[in-house]
């Protein structure tokens, strides 16, 4: 059975998605970009200030949910400018650090709101 995972430790949609949604010990987390759910702005600064954020809303949501990072199994990373890569591996690696999950990057034209990047996730039990 679909469940909406909603918390406000993560930016809520900004459009008419949910923030996750539970089905079947699966749990697929919408895209998320570097808002601060507290004060419901963009992170200012370099990539790796924006990962660093995009990766504390996806643990949040998680969290929700009662899942870790640990239970991460895919992730598809977004980013503005592949220049960006190596400093957004550096922070990513650090919030899986064993076993990590499959992924793939892309670069894109550009992010909403104009993000640096943007991360969905798929996590199971």
């Amino acid at each position: 059975m679909k469940k909406v995972i909603s918390t406000t430790n993560a930016p809520g949609a900004i459009g008419p998605y949910s923030q996750a949604i539970e089905n079947n010990g699966f749990l697929f987390v919408s895209g998320q970009v570097p808002i601060d759910p507290a004060t419901g702005k963009m992170v200012e600064g370099d990539i790796t200030a924006q990962t660093e954020q995009v990766l504390r809303n996806i643990s949040a949501i998680l969290e929700a949910a009662g899942y870790t990072m640990a239970d991460v199994c895919k992730t598809t990373v977004f980013l503005d400018d592949m220049g960006n890569f190596k400093a957004m591996n550096e922070v990513y690696s650090r919030y899986f650090t064993r076993n990590p999950p499959a992924r793939a990057a892309f670069a894109v034209k550009e992010l909403p709101l104009g993000a640096k990047i943007e991360i969905e996730s798929v996590a199971s039990r």
